[in-house]
């Protein structure tokens, strides 16, 4: 049985064709790209922002976490400003002050003002991925919406891949300022086709007001539980008051967001759409999954720096391979969607990950390039059966016109899960390593030889044994990975299942079809007639 197909109210113009519709989908697409990519670029790069602007490393690490923090409190504000704005407003003014900030970020020279221009950028950047979501399915005529989901699924799984590699690749040949300043001719050219193309599919608005109360306790419990994750491992996590402290705001915080929310009349964040028993467990399985892949994307390149040695760019190649098959797949398995249960095919898609976090969890200190590269290959086969299946199955379990809110909210969900997944693999690592580097000293024997080298012979022996600590370290984590893909797999089938959308009863009437012309600016925008949640 097909999975379900993402419905919305009737556009303000019909779906684009063509040409039209392949650059229209690339510059939305692009634009998902660049947004997702600068929450990694920047991660390779602090010890080269730290040194410029004569900060610690420590210190460094904000210029991440502010991004971070930003961006997470926004994403689920996006049903909220596209219904009081506009979809198309949103995204067009988030694009543009995306760059802007990108490059008062690249001119900085302090880390005060860097911080201050990255909390904008993440603010600007947060509605463009679940927007460049939403416009996509309005471009795309209904039976395609499944390959409007696998290309915008295909940009955001490789985006964080390639963050890291660019981030190198810039700060070691150019400068960190560039990391910030490739962010301006994408954004130039994806502002222009979406300006030219997209804003005819502007969507109606509302004069909702503003929920101060719930925006304020949103700031309060994400920004404490973002900072709490981020700054745990350096203050030995709840040893230390200012973590404990965090983690009492960031609780009762969100206890506090979730009855304001829940009984507001104008919520800020829809949490409604929970009730869509398939949206809840699609978002579920998806952040999951993402948390289980992301510690391995965090890890991977980690390990094969501080342990074998590898450079930054030979480690960015290992990583790299797995989107080769990624990006080959998004379009068939949006494909799948529709001819397959969507259980199934997201099933199979986070088996086939825990099967490769498997296939890593007996990694040697001894392997060569291409027993660390093949698992990367193999594992872009199945990322998009998990990733392009839960988001069909979460959009297309909620109504049409909660299909903005449910963007932003698993939009959130998924970077709150990887920034759980960073500090909590992290943590584990460092734990583990000091266990198993525990165990192994009592069962190494040195040899007369290095007894017979004195210093040189120690250093050599702990030099060894740290190696392996670590490697048997990541074949832990990667184990624990593996077991949580294993129960996301599993988990999914609580979801209902998916019936096929019935076609409309009456064809669509000419006047219907006439709107060609985009909307302008100032014209008043109409309310579309609202589908049932069963049509096509």
């Amino acid at each position: 049985m097909a999975g379900p197909a993402p419905v919305f109210a009737p556009p303000s113009a019909p779906p684009l064709t063509g040409a039209a519709m392949a650059l229209g989908a690339f510059a939305l697409a692009l634009s998902n790209f660049v947004v997702v990519l600068d929450i990694t670029i920047a991660n390779v790069s602090v010890p080269h922002i730290s040194g410029s602007l004569a900060v610690s490393p420590s210190q460094g690490t904000w210029v991440i976490t502010s991004y971070a923090v930003a961006e997470a409190i926004c994403v689920p504000l996006t049903g909220w400003l596209a219904a009081r704005f506009g979809a198309v407003r949103v995204f067009l003014l988030s694009l543009i002050g995306f760059g802007f900030f990108s490059l008062l970020c690249g001119l900085s020279q302090s880390l005060e003002a860097l911080i201050a221009f990255r909390v904008m950028q993440g603010l600007c950047g947060a509605p463009i991925m679940p927007m460049s979501q939403t416009l996509l399915l309005r471009i795309f005529p209904p039976r395609k919406a499944s390959a409007a989901l696998g290309l915008w699924a295909m940009t955001t799984v490789c985006a964080p891949i390639a963050g890291p590699i660019l981030g190198g690749l810039i700060s070691d040949n150019l400068s960190w300022h560039w990391i910030f300043f490739i962010n301006l001719p994408i954004v130039a050219v994806c502002a222009t086709v979406a300006f030219r193309l997209i804003r005819r599919y502007e969507t109606p608005t509302v004069q909702k007001p503003i929920d101060f109360i719930g925006l304020a306790l949103l700031v309060v419990w994400v920004g404490a539980l973002q900072i709490m994750l981020d700054k745990g491992r350096e203050e030995d996590w709840f040893a230390s008051n200012l973590i404990c402290t965090l983690g009492v705001v960031a609780v009762i915080g969100f206890v506090a967001f979730l009855i304001w929310e829940l009984t507001d009349r104008f919520p800020v964040v829809d949490l409604s759409v929970f009730r869509h028993r398939g949206f809840t467990v699609g978002v579920l399985t998806q952040s999951m999954s993402y948390a289980a892949f992301f510690a391995m994307v965090v890890l991977t390149p980690l390990f094969l720096q501080t342990n074998l040695d590898y450079t930054a760019t030979v480690a960015g190649q290992a990583m790299g391979f797995m989107g080769v098959l990624a990006v080959v797949m998004s379009p068939i398995v949006a494909q799948l969607t529709t001819k397959f249960d969507v259980r199934g095919l997201i099933c199979f898609g986070v088996s086939w990950l825990a099967m490769m976090a498997l296939l890593r969890s007996d990694w040697t200190t001894g392997m060569d390039f291409f027993h660390i590269a093949l698992p990367q290959f193999l594992q872009g086969f199945g990322m998009p059966f998990f990733f392009v299946g839960t988001t069909t199955l979460a959009l297309g379990s909620v109504l049409p016109q909660e299909t903005a809110s449910a963007a932003g909210i698993q939009n959130f969900m998924r970077t709150l899960s990887g920034a759980f997944a960073t500090s909590i693999s992290a943590t584990l690592w460092d734990r583990e390593t000091k266990y198993a580097h525990a165990e192994l000293v009592g069962r190494v024997h040195p040899t007369a030889a290095m007894m017979q080298q004195g210093m040189v012979g120690r250093m050599t022996l702990e030099r060894l044994v740290t190696t392996e600590a670590t490697t048997l370290a990541t074949n832990t984590v990667f184990l624990g990975c593996a077991g949580i893909l294993a129960f996301a797999a599993c988990f999914i089938w609580l979801a209902p299942r998916p019936k096929p959308r019935a076609a409309p009863a009456t064809p669509p009437t000419p006047a219907a079809v006439v709107r060609a012309e985009p909307v302008a600016a100032s014209a008043p925008v109409r309310h579309p007639v609202p589908m049932a949640q069963g049509a096509a």
